[in-house]
């Protein structure tokens, strides 16, 4: 069994690689990123490493073509979308649409899982979010998300290509968080605490948010890629489970996980990061919990498999 991960050397890429490697099924790991996952080859002989671009046609017909299950990680994130529309639409947009009609054109059972983000839904949210809430992002990458939801599922429809669209919510915690991400202040949070470093975070105490652990985001990847195609049916597009934390929580969390930390946590809430990341309502992921997807149990669990 041939598997492609495309953004392996992503912070959720990284991971799912290593989680794919440890199932003794796959015969072959190809794992595709502007730079290599690792610069000394691997000892494994299942995983390939290569640099390149996805929408290149070579490597398309090289490495890609014969999967029968492709993660399609790779994307222009938040802000640096915003800051760079031409690129972000290049990348999330066209590049990402002729991967999609790359794969339909030479096998339509190839299952493809790809990355999406509750970014796709529109504001205000209603109280709880479901799988039936009316999508209508305001941001660029939110928006570029939900087109290419619409093209696999539409795809999917017609029998052109077993895709499926998840919808992932805040992913804790990378340490060196992209500063052009307007997020970034929830991971430099975890790391702030294990060092024992001051930070001013930039929502209330009281303020809500989602929040998934890197392994958490991980595991359910895996899990969509093994799904059977009769199990998925029509529900193409549909919110992983997260948790409904304020940052109170989170930070007590936190320091019950690093008891010796000297880290002093200040509050100066911003308007525009509160309404985007401070202001969720609870959510219920239906579709995900009947069809076996994985959860963080509580905020200690969080913490701990976010590192």
């Amino acid at each position: 069994m041939k598997i492609v991960v495309i953004g392996a050397r992503g912070f959720v890429g990284q991971r799912l690689c290593d989680l794919l490697m440890a199932d003794d099924k796959i015969s072959e790991l190809v794992a595709i990123d502007q730079i290599p996952v690792n610069q000394e080859p691997s000892s494994d002989p299942r995983l390939r490493e290569f640099a390149g671009d996805f929408a290149d046609k070579a490597l398309f017909d090289r490495e890609i073509s014969g999967a029968s299950t492709v993660y399609m990680l790779a994307s222009i994130l938040g802000g640096a979308a915003e800051a760079n529309y031409a690129l972000a639409r290049r990348v999330n947009v066209d590049s990402t649409l002729s991967l999609i009609e790359a794969l339909r054109d030479h096998n339509p059972a190839t299952r493809l899982v790809f990355a999406s983000t509750v970014a796709v839904f529109s504001k205000p949210l209603p109280n709880p979010v479901t799988d039936s809430t009316p999508t209508g992002p305001t941001m660029v990458y939110g928006a570029h998300k939900l087109m290419m939801e619409a093209a696999i599922s539409n795809f999917a429809a017609r029998g052109w290509l077993d895709g499926v669209s998840l919808r992932l919510s805040g992913v804790m915690a990378r340490d060196g968080a992209d500063a052009r991400q307007k997020s970034a202040f929830m991971s430099r949070l975890f790391y702030a605490v294990m060092r024992g470093e001051d930070i001013v975070l930039p929502v209330s105490p009281e303020g809500q948010t989602w929040l998934t652990s890197v392994d958490a985001a991980a595991r359910n990847f895996a899990h969509a890629g093994g799904l059977a195609t009769s199990a998925l049916g029509k529900d193409r597009a549909f919110t992983l489970p997260a948790l409904h934390l304020s940052f109170a929580e989170l930070v007590e969390a936190l320091f019950r996980r690093f008891p010796e930390s000297r880290s002093k946590i200040a509050y100066e809430p911003d308007a525009d990061l509160m309404s985007l990341f401070g202001s969720y309502p609870p959510i219920e992921t239906g579709i995900a919990d009947r069809l076996g997807f994985y959860r963080d149990e509580d905020a200690d669990a969080l913490v701990r498999q976010s590192f």
